[in-house]
């Protein structure tokens, strides 16, 4: 009876390829022994001598793996060199000066002649713009300026805040005879710069006995409660006192 697996294409040496190819990588590598590598060589003749041969598909997919790794490995090698080589420069560079290590640089770079040299010179000192700065800065300086002095004449046109006092004031005559119409008179005779009496009523006092109560408006640089106190008093024969009752700023 025939076999069902005869007209299939079986590849039975499978396992043994494997093998042989992890042997093979060890000997690239350089870490397989004298008798991986005979066994390597035997099983590689066994596999190509007899028993089925490997699918040629698998042997391109093996080579161009073997490929891929061996440039991966390549780069690897270099990547690390390429650090080392950076870790030494580094380890040597640590115990020198930044001047030091900047001298070969500068020395390195190709100086200009003089006469370059003096011609930058000449180039930086020369400002295409500058007369053009020089008249705005100066335009700048007069517009302000100019401010400035609208301010103050603004500020000196107007007119000066006056501090102003509401002041109240009781005058007490000497007793119930005294006439308080020609005593009101005799208060509001008295007259300086920047004060203006204002209204007055009399308010009993008891036996008969008025007392003139009176407000006036001052200005507190000109007149002072003192003042109206002994000018008012002044008048002895009909003023007997007088008393601040109210004092407000206005």
């Amino acid at each position: 009876m025939a076999s069902p697996l005869m007209n299939e294409s079986v590849w039975f040496n499978q396992q043994k390829f494997e093998k042989a190819e992890a042997n093979y990588q060890q000997i690239l590598a350089g870490t397989a022994t004298p008798g991986q590598r005979t066994r390597s060589v035997q099983h590689v003749q066994q596999i190509t001598g007899g028993g089925g041969s490997a699918p040629p598909g698998k042997m391109d997919s093996l080579e161009r793996e073997n490929r891929e790794l061996r440039k991966v490995t390549d780069e690897l090698r270099a990547m690390v060199l390429k650090l080392e080589n950076r870790v030494s420069a580094l380890e040597r560079g640590a115990g020198v000066p930044a001047a030091s290590a900047a001298a070969p640089a500068a020395a390195a770079k190709p100086s200009k002649p003089a006469a370059a040299d003096d011609d930058d010179d000449d180039d930086d000192d020369f400002d295409m713009f500058g007369s053009d700065d020089e008249e705005e800065a100066a335009e700048k300086e007069r517009l302000q300026a100019e401010r400035v002095a609208a301010y103050k004449a603004k500020k000196a046109s107007k007119p000066a805040l006056v501090a102003k006092s509401n002041i109240i004031l009781e005058v007490k005559p000497w007793d119930d005879e005294t006439d308080m119409k020609e005593l009101e008179q005799k208060v509001r005779k008295v007259s300086t710069d920047g004060l203006k009496w204002g209204s007055s009523k009399l308010v009993p006092v008891g036996y008969g006995i008025n007392k003139l109560q009176i407000m006036c408006v001052v200005e507190d640089d000109k007149v002072g409660t003192d003042f109206l106190e002994e000018a008012i008093t002044a008048h002895e024969d009909y003023v007997q006192s007088v008393d601040v009752v109210a004092f407000n700023k206005i």
